[in-house]
């Protein structure tokens, strides 16, 4: 009888039940990171600082910032390496940067000051570890429908600005907008762009206004998501009058968002969900209230999901 069988033996006569070390399963991954877009509490006229500190003590990891508070701060004296280091010191993360350069008008002049204005705001975002920055149709949101061959050009450019940044332009859905209101335009410029760095950042209240609606997010492939703005809508007003301020918590409107939630998560990679919202009556209330309930109900939304 060999060691092993003559221990089962005493273990059988004795009762006793063989020892057998714990195994546990690696903590399962989020599907998605959840990060605040200070527009939220861009009425409450806060600054850079105070901002972070405020998403920091809600429990957000993750931040979207807006790229005129972040100079603003510069222009007060502030360093981008001061910057960097309030941010790292907060525990925090910048995700993205809005920003509204007019990269994607016909008006080659104007073309031209927005790449300076990109180049600058890339660098400076670079400099605090942002490694992305919006690109909506800023200055085309009314007057003449562009070519979208050449919007798929001039997004190209600012893409190869990007790799020399490090700071990759996403191309934003604005759904009042003349161009870049509908998904279909927003995934032929990002495909004929024909560069793979190429992304797409949409939004709940975007795809409804734009008359998109969000089972159009099922048509974008997942490679091009890596952040999308999370919020609602109300019943009321309707879709042809709604606005920016009519935002409201995701879960606090109708929008169809476990479904959305489902068509983007991604086990390969979380995608960031981030609460945008511009509500005046959530202004008039303290902003660290309103940083935590966005937070909850966004977790609220994509529990079991």
């Amino acid at each position: 009888m060999n060691r092993r069988e003559a221990l089962t033996s005493m273990l059988a006569v004795s009762g006793a039940q063989p020892f057998l070390a714990e195994t546990t399963s690696p903590p399962k991954a989020e599907p998605f990171i959840y990060a605040l877009n200070m527009s939220t509490l861009r009425g409450h006229k806060l600054g850079f600082r105070k901002e972070l500190e405020v998403a920091a003590k809600a429990g957000y990891k993750s931040v979207e910032i807006w790229v005129n508070t972040l100079q603003d701060f510069l222009k007060e004296g502030g360093k981008t390496a001061d910057a960097r280091k309030i941010i790292e010191d907060l525990g925090l993360k910048v995700e993205d940067a809005i920003g509204f350069a007019t990269w994607i008008v016909d008006d080659e002049s104007a073309r031209e000051k927005a790449i300076e204005q990109l180049k600058m705001e890339m660098d400076q975002l670079a400099e605090i570890g942002c490694p992305r920055i919006a690109a909506p149709p800023m200055g085309a949101t009314t007057g003449a429908s562009l070519d979208l061959r050449k919007v798929a050009e001039r997004y190209h450019a600012i893409l190869e600005l990007g790799e020399k940044t490090k700071v990759v332009p996403h191309l934003e859905l604005w759904g009042f907008s003349k161009n870049l209101s509908r998904v279909g335009e927003l995934l032929y410029v990002a495909v004929e762009a024909d560069h793979p760095a190429a992304r797409v950042l949409m939004d709940v209240y975007h795809l409804h206004k734009g008359g998109s609606g969000m089972d159009s997010v099922k048509d974008v492939g997942k490679p091009l998501i890596e952040i999308f703005h999370v919020n609602d809508y109300p019943a009321t007003p309707p879709r042809e009058t709604i606005t920016d301020a009519d935002r409201v918590y995701a879960g606090d409107g109708i929008a169809p968002l476990k479904g959305l939630l489902k068509t983007l998560k991604n086990p390969e990679k979380p995608v960031i969900l981030s609460f945008e919202v511009f509500n005046k009556e959530y202004y008039a209330q303290d902003p660290l209230l309103i940083a935590k309930t966005g937070l909850a109900k966004m977790k609220k939304v994509a529990e079991g999901v």
